[in-house]
Formats: C-alpha cells, sequence, structure tokens
C-alpha cells in the first residue's frame, strides 16, 4: 500500500513528488510513467523558456506561479548545477497598430508585480541590434534552462528519498472507494491511499479513469518550429517576442535562443491529429475521433477561423513562415532556417468553445487531477508542486495520508 500514487513522470508529476518526499519523509510514494523515460512530451520538448509571468491575467495561478516559479527555478538551478541563464526578453512592437497592445501588455506586466522597463527604437537596437521595432518591452527576469535536467534532478530527489519511480506503465484503470484507489496497470495493480493525475496529454483521460467526467477536453495543438543556421545565430541576442494577441497570448512566431547555443524559430500552432504526435504524419484515429466529435472544438473553431487558418498556412509554406519571422528581423532568409523540433501543448476547451486560460487543479474523493497545466508549467513546476501539496494538506482532516 503506498500513501500516494503519482500518475504522470513530466516536470509538474515529477514536482510533485519531490515536494512530497520532502514535505512527508515517511511516507510511500509511486510515480508511474507510461514512457520508458521520464519527461518524455511537453517536458523534454520544451524551448527551455524561464517565463516572467506578464502575459497572465493579474491574480490567477498562472501570474501568480510563473513570478515565483521563476525565481525559485533559478535558485534550483543554482543549488543543483543545472544549465541555466537569465538574458532577459524583449517583447518588439513592429508597427503602430501594435502601439496599444504593448502598453496594455506593459501596464498588466507591472500589475503582476514584475520589474520590466519600456524602450524605444534605439534602446531596442542596443538590446538587440537586428530587430526592426518601433519599442519594446524588456522582461529582465526571463530566461532559459535546461528542464530535462530539472525533472531529471526532481527524479533522483525523490528516489533519495526512498520514493519509487516506475516507467514503462500505462495506466488502464482506476477504483476509488471510501478508504483506497487501486491502479491497475499493464503490468501490475497497486493500492494507495490517495491519488494524484499529472499526465498532462492524457490528464482528461486519467480523470475519467478515476470517475470524474469534467467539462473540458485536452485538444492537442502542435507548434513547429526551425533552427537557424549556425552561422546565423547572430542575428539574436537572446529572446524575441512579438506581441501577443489578448486572446491568444500563446500564438506568435519568436526567436529562442536556448541553452545549447542553438536558436529556435517559431512555433505556429496547429491541430495535431495525435496527442502525442510531433510529426505532420502522426496520426491517431481515436485522438482525432475526440477532437472532431467535441463540441467545445467546432465553437472554437468557427469562431477563429481566421487565425486557425494563417496557423495552417504557415504549417505547410515556410515562405509564409520565414515573411512571419522577417516581421521582427527583416534579414532572415529562408535558407537560413533548417527544420527543428515540434512539440505539442495540451490545451484544454471547455464544451462552449472557451480555452481554460488557467491551471486547473480538481479534487476528487481520494485524488486530486491537474487537469490543466501547458506553459509555463515548467516554469512554475516548483509552485504547481507546492500548490498540490498545500491542497492535500488542507483535507488532512478528512484524510487518513498526512
Amino acid at each position: 500500500m503506498f500513501d500516494y500514487i503519482i500518475v504522470g513522470g513530466g516536470i509538474v508529476g515529477l514536482s510533485v513528488g519531490m515536494n512530497l518526499t520532502e514535505k512527508y519523509p515517511n511516507k510511500k510514494i509511486l510515480v508511474l510513467e507510461k514512457e520508458k523515460e521520464l519527461a518524455t512530451h511537453q517536458t523534454g520538448h520544451n524551448s527551455g523558456v524561464i517565463h516572467s509571468g506578464i502575459y497572465y491575467k493579474p491574480g490567477s495561478f498562472k501570474a501568480r506561479f510563473a513570478k515565483q516559479g521563476s525565481k525559485s527555478m533559478v535558485e534550483f538551478s543554482r543549488k543543483y548545477d543545472i544549465n541555466h541563464d537569465i538574458c532577459g526578453k524583449v517583447i518588439v512592437a513592429t508597427n503602430e497598430k501594435e502601439r496599444p497592445l504593448l502598453n496594455n501588455l506593459y501596464e498588466r506586466g507591472l500589475q503582476n508585480g514584475l520589474s520590466i522597463r519600456q524602450l524605444n527604437k534605439e534602446e531596442l537596437h542596443e538590446i538587440e541590434p537586428h530587430v526592426k521595432g518601433i519599442g519594446a518591452i524588456q522582461v529582465p527576469t526571463a530566461g532559459i534552462v535546461d528542464y530535462k535536467m530539472v525533472s531529471n534532478k526532481y527524479a533522483e530527489i525523490i528516489e533519495q528519498h526512498d520514493g519509487e519511480i516506475n516507467c514503462g506503465e500505462t495506466v488502464l484503470s482506476i477504483n476509488e472507494s471510501e478508504h483506497e484507489v487501486i491502479v491497475d496497470t499493464n503490468k501490475q495493480s497497486y493500492k494507495a491511499k490517495f491519488l494524484i493525475n499529472c499526465a498532462g496529454l492524457q490528464s482528461d483521460r486519467i480523470a475519467k479513469l478515476a470517475g470524474y467526467h469534467i467539462d473540458m477536453k485536452i485538444v492537442p495543438f502542435r507548434g513547429e518550429y526551425y533552427k537557424l543556421k549556425a552561422e546565423k545565430r547572430n542575428l539574436v541576442t537572446n529572446l524575441i517576442y512579438p506581441v501577443p494577441n489578448p486572446d491568444f497570448p500563446f500564438l506568435g512566431v519568436h526567436f529562442t535562443r536556448m541553452i545549447n547555443g542553438e536558436v529556435e524559430a517559431g512555433p505556429n500552432a496547429v491541430l495535431s491529429f495525435k496527442r502525442e504526435g510531433y510529426k505532420k504524419s502522426d496520426i491517431n484515429i481515436k485522438d482525432l475521433a475526440e477532437v472532431l466529435t467535441y463540441k467545445g472544438f467546432w465553437k472554437l473553431a468557427s469562431q477563429n477561423m481566421k487565425e486557425g487558418i494563417n496557423e495552417m498556412v504557415r504549417s505547410v509554406s515556410k515562405k509564409k513562415f520565414v515573411e512571419n519571422l522577417q516581421q521582427l528581423i527583416p534579414e532572415i532568409k529562408s535558407e537560413d532556417l533548417v527544420p527543428g523540433p515540434a512539440g505539442v501543448r495540451a490545451q484544454a476547451l471547455n464544451s462552449d468553445g472557451s480555452m481554460v486560460d488557467d491551471f486547473q487543479i480538481i479534487q476528487g474523493k481520494k485524488s486530486l487531477h491537474v487537469c490543466n497545466a501547458p506553459s509555463p508549467a515548467a516554469t512554475a513546476s516548483l509552485e504547481i508542486g507546492k500548490e498540490v501539496v498545500k491542497q492535500i494538506g488542507e483535507r488532512s482532516d478528512n484524510l487518513v495520508i498526512v
């Protein structure tokens, strides 16, 4: 009998496990991961940005956890000698129409308690000489880190506290009773006093297995990137972002210097035909059918047809992709780019077509489900882990596990 079973060995599940082992060192903890390695999906395909929290609604989990998380992630990386660089980023307005959006974003950043400053054209060019812009916001607390290294350190700490991590185990069924949770995998059956669902792209399915039919579904969006050739990396000093569409802050191609020195350009965002589909050719009939029969997806698609078409065009046309990049750096040419990696964002959609715009933590009888944790979840992973442990602790009067 375990005290806690965590489903999902990505950066969020591992953070929860680490926080649990540190707070309750005498409890038996098990992390189940269906892949052969940890941090395979959203974590392993992350570009490594330490986000500041500037984009998010003041007071939201995302805003608070990103701000706190950017600090705690740096402290953690320093403590354990994990590669990171607080290089800062610029958010650039390329024309006068974007200036009001830039000003609104600056005010939001101030509301979120961030130390940021506005840049004029000349100040922007001192930081990023090749960027074309009329103004920008400088965010000094943004940075880059190796999130795979972070995840591996979380796992190491769990095991140092006698926690157990089992890879290659897919959860097939979950049965909650009044006193325990029984989890059956493709290999064996486990009993626990409490279950924590941190399954990312599969989180809604794990919640359903546990008997919770939540009014949201994970819809996977693939983000496709190019990389700058080595001889063109000098065009980008650090992190360069466009002014976001306030309705879709995760859209918009940008430039990211990564911790290994490479520079990524992108992404677009297109519907993935497989929840864990990183190639255009990846198709899973079950995954695709779930999306296409979900009324929330069609409501989102019908309301945002123009944006969706633009993203699909960029996916099939390198020329269009380059044209978007040239709005920020006019010197970029098609021959400067080579195909890069892709990631899949686990975006939760409500049945009314609205995107779930904050982290969602849902309480069960003997379980807790982290059902929406896309970016900036990696930045905020330490804070999400603390919040999950806090919420479990607040239930201690009714549970025998803490």
